[in-house]
């Protein structure tokens, strides 16, 4: 198969260049795979350097203010496309499924179209009607939760498949227990307590907050023993004031954005993403389960599929400061609990969440597609 990847954001993309990255690194040996990305994207910058990928510097500029620039960006994909004869192009937002619809009109060989739903926004309205009716072949869900929202949406009309994301069980193993207090020791010192982490990011709707929030409501002596600790990017300054009011400017670290964020997941006892928008099933999840922590999650999208409720993860309403402090009152009284749970959780991962899978999955729904099965 020839397959093109595109996605359009311009910076780190998170999880939807974790996807198109991941995919195409595996079935580069095997099909000839090229990747589309704005060339200041992390995803760019990946892909160019991933064995057996071709990698293009495509933007996909939006917004009525930017006609000229899209036209440029459509003539300039639209050759690459004429150059290639794609079989498929696998698209994974609503500026690069516009913009690929633009570019493949006119073709005499034209790619079947696929699209991942990566988020929790819903897909309803005159654009999304017209694409679904002209230029999708085929979508995929990353978990059930989505496969609802499509099946009540124009995209129901198209194939649809459910495929959960997968991660690298390898990589993210757990680390030997010297190694996780070490790197205890380099996030947040010689703290002592219970230490909940997250490599989920910072935004706001990732729910990180609604943590810090939840644990300044605890009494003191329980307060005391929390300690969290972040990877993504540095709050507002506003954030930073806001945890400074609730007196736990010690208690709360931050990673920066890392490369790498196994150092920190190892540092953990648990982990956690109360994400409250967006969200559908959170390649962070995932990645700090395969590392062997049980997970916190909010009861919202899909994240509790990721889960099995008290054996190696807990969930909770999304925004309630109340439960949220109730369950991190359980954690800190059944701490000596946590270690089996992560084990629990390592051995989920290394029967559901593996890359093997996910890709053998993702390469039978382009077949089918395509009828090669």
């Amino acid at each position: 198969m020839k397959l093109l990847f595109t996605n359009f954001h311009d910076g780190d993309g998170g999880g939807h260049t974790t996807y198109v990255a991941t995919l195409a690194a595996a079935l580069a040996d095997r099909h000839e795979v090229h990747v589309a990305a704005p060339p200041v994207s992390r995803l760019y910058r990946e892909a160019r350097v991933l064995p057996g990928v071709h990698a293009l510097a495509q933007p996909f500029p939006n917004g009525l203010n930017r006609l000229a620039a899209r036209r440029r960006a459509r003539r300039q994909l639209a050759a690459y496309l004429r150059e290639h004869a794609f079989d498929l192009v696998h698209v994974n937002g609503s500026a690069d499924h516009r913009l690929t619809l633009a570019a493949r009109r006119g073709l005499r060989r034209s790619p079947r179209i696929v699209l991942t739903k990566h988020n929790s926004k819903p897909m309803n309205g005159l654009g999304h009607a017209w694409r679904a009716r002209w230029g999708t072949d085929q979508v995929i869900a990353v978990c059930d939760y989505t496969r609802r929202a499509l099946e009540a949406s124009p995209y129901r009309r198209c194939r649809l498949d459910t495929v959960p994301n997968g991660v690298d069980i390898a990589h993210f193993r757990p680390w030997p227990a010297d190694a996780g207090a070490a790197q205890r020791e380099r996030w947040v010192g010689g703290r002592s307590g219970l230490l909940l982490g997250s490599n989920a990011g910072t935004a706001a709707y990732k729910g990180w907050m609604d943590l810090v929030e939840a644990l300044a409501t605890l009494p003191g002596p329980a307060r005391a023993q929390v300690h969290l600790l972040l990877a993504g990017h540095e709050p507002p300054a506003e954030t930073r004031q806001r945890i400074e009011q609730l007196g736990l400017t010690a208690q709360v670290h931050f990673a920066g954005l890392l490369d790498d964020v196994r150092p920190a997941v190892a540092a953990f006892d648990a982990g956690f993403v109360l994400s409250w928008d967006v969200e559908t099933i959170s390649f962070a999840c995932r990645e700090m389960m395969a590392m062997g922590k049980p997970v916190l999650v909010s009861d919202y999208a899909g994240l509790p599929e990721n889960i099995r409720e008290g054996e190696d993860g807990w969930r909770v309403p999304p925004r309630d400061h109340a439960a949220i402090a109730t369950q991190v009152q359980r954690l800190l009284d059944q701490r000596e609990r946590l270690p089996a749970m992560g084990a629990a959780a390592r051995m989920h991962a290394e029967r559901d969440f593996g890359l093997p899978l996910f890709v053998e999955r993702t390469e039978a729904v382009y077949r089918r597609l395509l009828g090669q099965d």
